[in-house]
């Protein structure tokens, strides 16, 4: 048996671990942009803290669409357009020597990471979205719903 099988179920979405992770990364985004210099406050630090936040938003938005499979995977794939572009903001911000390379590797490799869990989740998003499928809505017959009752008719 797996460790993913053993794995329980997720009953919120930030029990999952790439939201977990998104959290991590956005974290230490934040911590490591405090050290940009003023000057690219509006246009490098915005940027990258951001898309690096918009990831955990869009896996909080694809949970809260798991009722259809289509719309779960589109906003996971939004979660995984704005994991590639915390790429490329780390990738500017390393070329512009803000930080050490070394630094860029960990937040690129903890991207990277992400990525492949969208990715999973993603290909199996009918398995996130098979337990509410399964459920159906349904209310109780109400007593204002009387067949007796008609909403049209003047009673003065």
């Amino acid at each position: 048996m797996s460790d993913e099988s053993k794995m329980p179920y997720a009953k919120a979405f930030w029990e999952l671990i790439v939201y977990q992770r998104a959290r991590e990364l956005q974290g230490k985004v934040f911590e490591m942009t405090k050290m940009f210099p003023r000057d690219v406050v509006h246009s490098l630090t915005d940027q990258i803290r951001r898309s690096s936040r918009s990831i955990g938003a869009q896996i909080a938005e694809a949970w809260a669409k798991r009722e259809y499979v289509k719309h779960f995977a589109s906003k996971l794939s939004d979660a995984q357009a704005e994991n590639f572009e915390t790429q490329h903001w780390l990738i500017a911000a390393t070329d512009a020597q803000y930080w050490a390379r070394g630094d860029s590797a960990l937040l690129f490799d903890l991207c990277n990471r992400i990525g492949r869990m969208l990715t999973r989740m993603s290909d199996r998003a009918d398995e996130f979205c098979a337990a509410l499928q399964a459920i159906t809505l349904r209310e109780d017959s109400a007593a204002w719903f009387s067949n007796t009752i008609d909403p049209f008719s003047s009673k003065d």
